[in-house]
């Protein structure tokens, strides 16, 4: 990685391409992870599927914290490629690391002294599903921060241009997920049925795993992990981190916060309620996820060009990837509007469930299209260094998703569904507004440097 690949040079479409595929492909191991879980613990039954989601809904607040060091890690670090400033790319990394340790250790300790009221909070009702929940989330709080490191070393070698290497070490991780998680689950070969806790063991174990293979990554690529190297600890830089990073950690801790809040208006529902949500959310996490991996590709590029004045390269990389990302929108609103019962047949064999659940991926399927032209947007706005627009557009109408739920969910004609349509129609909402932000605020008064060419 001391040898960053160069992106302010050669052909626009060729180099976020092979950029892009290996990102898309580290997104869905991310993702993966998740889905390989819950097909096995769906397994179980849907009071385990419910205590995993529960659970999940902490995990999934702490990889938004974890934003506060990725982001201000992977705008520095390729904006300093493209300035070619090598000691400021070095002290984005070594400071980044300071705070996103830090800031895991503090929520592992909140997770393991506040479990009982965490999970208590949704109202479960059921004694074993909300034991079930604890135990889960106190095993996936203990390695929280591997949980914290993965996604930022991924973040520094996308934002290097070296994106192959991040996938390679978390497929490593999932092959090692995917054979444990029946394993310790179920009790294959000799080992004890742990069941949820199984999985919840299982995730931990392969993410330790790969953190121990960036680490040896780092040093192979001459980077000291070690926190006391002073030189390249600066206070200034740590302040830039979080400046850029707090917006988007914001916007995602909001995300998980009002998610939160429509999972207990959902447990009101039942068991087979908060499963659909959990595992639904999963399966369109197919969409969301592959429109992240071209959002931090695009992140990459555009930092890189930004920093190196090439206007011209911003706009093009933004018009190809967006093209990119609309195409898989478009694939994912026909597959959940038209296939998603047998899609979700594969997690949950239980009618009720299925049932449910089909409806779920038809009324999220309406917004797919719309979510990636969101999701890609923001990712161009942050390697402009602007994280606070795409921000606040996410927080204020994600919030309004709450008053909308109640709203809808209150009418006979609607009830659980009120809440599903609460959340495709802000979805549909944010891809419109943002991306007219993004031509009034960006391509508008830059077209002439765009359009030309000009370094200013």
């Amino acid at each position: 990685m001391k040898k960053s690949v160069n992106l302010v040079s050669g052909n626009i479409s060729s180099t976020l391409f092979k950029l892009s595929l290996p990102i898309l492909g580290t997104s869905f191991i991310q993702m993966a992870y998740n889905m390989i879980d819950m097909i096995w613990v769906g397994r179980i039954g849907s009071d385990a599927v419910a205590a995993v989601g529960t659970a999940g809904f902490f995990t999934w607040f702490g990889s938004a914290l974890v934003f506060i060091s990725k982001i201000g890690a992977e705008i520095g670090v390729s904006q300093s490629i493209g300035k070619k400033d090598i000691k400021e790319k070095n002290k984005y990394i070594y400071n980044s690391l300071i705070i996103n340790i830090m800031i895991a250790i503090i929520y592992t300790i909140i997770l393991i002294i506040f479990r009982k009221p965490l999970i208590g909070f949704f109202k479960l009702g059921n004694p074993e599903i909300v034991e079930m929940g604890i135990n889960f989330l106190v095993i996936v709080s203990i390695g929280m921060i591997f949980s914290f490191l993965n996604p930022l070393f991924t973040g520094i070698f996308n934002a290097s241009g070296s994106s192959k290497i991040p996938f390679l070490i978390n497929a490593i991780g999932l092959i090692f997920n995917m054979v444990f998680d029946p394993i310790l689950i179920f009790g294959l070969f000799g080992f004890p049925r742990l069941g949820v806790e199984g999985a919840a063991l299982a995730t931990i174990s392969a993410q330790a795993i790969v953190t121990v293979i960036f680490i040896a990554s780092f040093i192979k690529n001459g980077y000291s992990i070690s926190l006391k190297n002073k030189k390249y600890i600066d206070k200034d830089i740590i302040l830039k981190i979080c400046k850029l990073g707090i917006p988007t950690a914001v916007q995602n801790c909001g995300f998980s916060f009002f998610a939160m809040i429509l999972g207990r208006v959902v447990s009101s529902y039942g068991a087979v309620a908060i499963a659909v949500q959990k595992v639904g959310s999963q399966i369109e996490a197919i969409s969301w996820m592959t429109a992240e991996g071209f959002a931090a590709a695009l992140t990459a590029f555009v930092g890189q060009n930004y920093g190196a004045n090439r206007w011209d390269r911003i706009l093009k990389g933004y018009k190809f990837t967006m093209i990119m990302a609309c195409t898989i929108g478009i694939f994912s609103t026909i597959l959940l509007v038209f296939a998603g019962k047998g899609i979700f047949s594969i997690f949950i064999p239980e009618t009720d469930a299925i049932s449910a659940g089909a409806i779920y991926l038809r009324i999220l399927g309406y917004s797919q299209f719309f979510m990636c032209i969101e999701i890609t947007t923001a990712g161009a706005f942050s390697g402009l260094g602007n994280t606070v627009t795409p921000s606040w557009v996410s927080i204020i109408l994600t919030g309004l998703r709450i008053p909308i739920a109640l709203i809808l969910s209150g009418m006979t004609t609607l009830e659980l569904n009120g809440v599903w349509w609460s959340i495709s129609g802000t979805s549909i909402v944010k891809g419109i507004l943002l991306l007219t932000l993004f031509i009034f605020m960006v391509i508008i008064p830059n077209r002439k440097k765009f359009q030309m060419g000009i370094d200013i």
